[in-house]
């Protein structure tokens, strides 16, 4: 986002910024959620997935050796519309800065993919974080409990050994299960 200031592009730098560290958020909160506590140790070296990444990694930095320097203007991009862009957008389309007449108008089905893109993206990232096993709540003493999806069903091994978070649950638990399917 900061290179977009320097850049003199504030809105696009907002925008990156306020989705960038949202996506972030979910993302890193996500991982948290969905991680266990508990490191497992690999029954295997995974040498193969390294070689791929140092690779992959050899191959983009060879790409990228022969690419102009930044703000170049021989830069085969300021051929194309930039001059056009640059010379006649406030006229055009009545916006006097050059960055939001570009994204709003000349490349506003970009810009509407991209946040359709960003949108599909979050929506994915809810759907993965609402999947897995639910807690279950059961009815005791009058009271309802909240079980952990992966603890035992106290009907199958009898109610007397239940087990509510730790804790011994009284031998009249009774299970809800849901009926509908």
């Amino acid at each position: 986002a900061g290179l977009f200031v320097v850049m003199d592009a504030v809105d696009v730098a907002f925008t990156e910024a306020a989705v960038g560290a949202g996506i972030s958020t979910i993302l890193m909160l996500g991982t948290l959620a969905l991680v266990g506590h508990n490191e497992h140790q690999p029954q295997h070296r995974p040498i193969l997935p390294l070689f791929v990444v140092v690779l992959t990694g050899a191959i983009l930095v060879y790409g990228t050796l022969d690419i102009p320097p930044f703000g170049d203007a021989s830069n085969p991009a300021h051929h194309h519309v930039a001059p056009h862009y640059l010379e006649e957008s406030e006229h055009e389309i009545g916006i006097p800065n050059v960055v939001t007449s570009i994204l709003a108008s000349y490349r506003g089905y970009d810009t509407l993919g991209e946040t359709t893109v960003i949108f599909v993206a979050l929506v994915g990232v809810l759907l993965l974080l609402s999947l897995g096993p639910r807690p279950r709540r059961i009815f005791s003493n009058g009271r309802w409990i909240t079980v952990a999806a992966d603890d035992e069903d106290p009907s199958e091994k009898g109610a007397g050994d239940a087990r509510v978070d730790g804790v011994q649950a009284p031998d009249e638990v009774e299970l809800l299960r849901d009926t509908d399917g």
